[in-house]
């Protein structure tokens, strides 16, 4: 008699058999044929050694065909779409803001079609492209004038590089902030051919340390927003206002750097105060510079306001040009900015402030109506409950601010490590999905996850691999 795992190795069906079968068509069509065949090849060998461990019915065609074409969606490169279910908001690592429909329509458009990104069309000369954004700027922040760059940091560059190349940048210690992947204000200023001078301390910076640092190579008086931490207790800071007056006593421009950087009182949506870039031209900085894909909420990019002398001289160092951003973003950049002119629809337009300014009541209401079904999707592996959380904003803004927020809440009935290959399995789905494992679960906050994406969400859990988790988890 034959052994039961030889039985279930000839039930196998074979590649050609897989390749005709209708569930290969559909990755057939996208991927081509040698890929297609060489996905089979694998999950046939990945069943084969499953069943020689666990002697089991052998996989149809259909699903070989099925696993297959998991395997080439993870397979192919480039940037997928996912489901960002771990509770922060603007996440650097899953791509921060997602955009407003406004401005991906607006994207598109100068896909498909030549634009006049530098092109003056009541004149029929050659134009600006920082014109597109200059008058917007101007009027959602009170400046002066405004130029944008890729990001933030490349900003902050720009504006130390042009005024402080070979002279000293002043900055108080407290500020000395390390920002996302390592890179620190030192670093940045020395890169921009600034000598930076500190003063104060970590703790303590008065106005006598600013006024005793200034002299004939003071470049530029440097003022940054801790928002990815806060320094507590026995403190103490020169406000904004206070040393753009001792800057301007001094001659040399004062940068404040936002950071994150916010066009709207954020406390009228529930959130915490944060200063906003109007706030910050008015208190007297000839320089302001903010992210667009934080607070904002649109696309990757830096942003320049102040005095226009300054701006002018901005714009003619070399650099701006290394740093300028393409079509794309720039027409993003417009769309997302015009949004701002109509505050009382904003939240219903922008997802990033939808996301934060959501009721955690209707967060709750929404964990209630997926429970069952995502229990039923998990199998009798996994418990799913729902539970409370704590979102937060991401991107470094807001730190010590949390968001309640509610989650589906999944436990594994048996070993602990079931919950690792679960989260694993859900991140190799066509759509990944990605939440955070802590306290002896997998959470799912459902902040970010948008009413018009629970069909969808549902969809591609139905799509795990439950024969090989099985494996995995037995």
């Amino acid at each position: 008699m034959a052994k039961p795992e030889l039985v279930s190795l000839r039930q196998l069906p074979a590649v050609a058999t897989v390749l005709a079968a209708a569930e290969a068509e559909p990755w057939l069509e996208r991927y081509g044929r040698v890929a297609t065949t060489d996905a089979i090849r694998q999950v046939i060998d990945e069943a084969r050694e499953t069943l020689r461990a666990a002697p089991a019915a052998a996989p149809s065609a259909a699903e070989l065909a099925q696993r297959a074409g998991r395997l080439l969606d993870t397979r192919t490169p480039g940037l997928r779409p996912l489901f960002n279910l771990t509770g922060t908001v603007l996440h650097t690592n899953l791509g921060r803001a997602v955009l407003a429909d406004a401005a991906i329509e607006a994207a598109v458009a100068a896909m498909r079609h030549a634009v006049a990104l530098e092109y003056d069309l009541d004149d029929g000369v050659r134009g600006e492209r920082d014109d597109h954004l200059r008058s917007l700027l101007r009027e959602l922040t009170g400046a002066e004038d405004a130029t944008v760059v890729n990001n933030n940091a490349a900003a902050v560059l720009l504006c130390l590089n042009t005024f402080a190349l070979g002279r000293e940048a002043v900055v108080s210690r407290g500020e000395l902030i390390e920002i996302g992947g390592a890179f620190r204000m030192p670093d940045i200023m020395a890169r921009a051919g600034a000598h930076m001078r500190e003063v104060g301390t970590t703790n303590r910076t008065h106005a006598a340390d600013y006024r005793n640092a200034f002299g004939e190579r003071t470049g530029i008086v440097l003022k940054v927003h801790t928002s990815n931490y806060r320094i507590q207790g026995f403190t103490a800071e020169v406000d904004a206002r206070e040393l753009a007056a001792l800057a301007d006593a001094a001659g040399v421009p004062l940068l404040n750097d936002l950071g994150s950087g916010s066009l709207v009182d954020l406390s009228r949506y529930g959130l915490a105060k944060e200063p906003t870039v109007r706030e910050a031209v008015a208190d007297g900085a000839r320089l302001v510079t903010f992210s667009g894909d934080k607070l904002l909420g649109g696309p990757q990019a830096g942003f320049i306001v102040g005095d226009r002398a300054l701006i002018e001289q901005i714009n003619r160092n070399p650099l701006k040009r290394a740093l300028r951003v393409d079509k794309l973003r720039l027409a993003a950049i417009e769309a997302t900015l015009n949004l701002y002119r109509d505050p009382d629809r904003l939240v219903e337009r922008l997802p990033t402030l939808r996301f934060l300014a959501r009721r955690k009541a209707d967060i709750e209401a929404q964990a209630h109506r997926l429970q069952a079904s995502v229990a039923t999707q998990l199998g009798d592996a996994f418990t799913v409950e729902t539970g409370d959380c704590l979102s937060q904003v991401g991107s470094g803004a807001l730190p010590l601010d949390t968001l309640a927020s509610a989650a589906l809440v999944i436990r594994a009935c048996g070993s602990q490590s079931a919950l690792e290959h679960l989260a694993t399995a859900l991140r190799a789905l066509p759509r990944p999905v990605i939440g955070r494992v802590a306290d002896g679960a997998l959470r799912l906050d459902l902040r970010c996850l948008a009413e018009a994406d629970e069909a969808p969400f549902l969809d591609t859990l139905a799509q795990l691999d439950h024969h090989t988790l099985a494996a995995r988890i037995s």
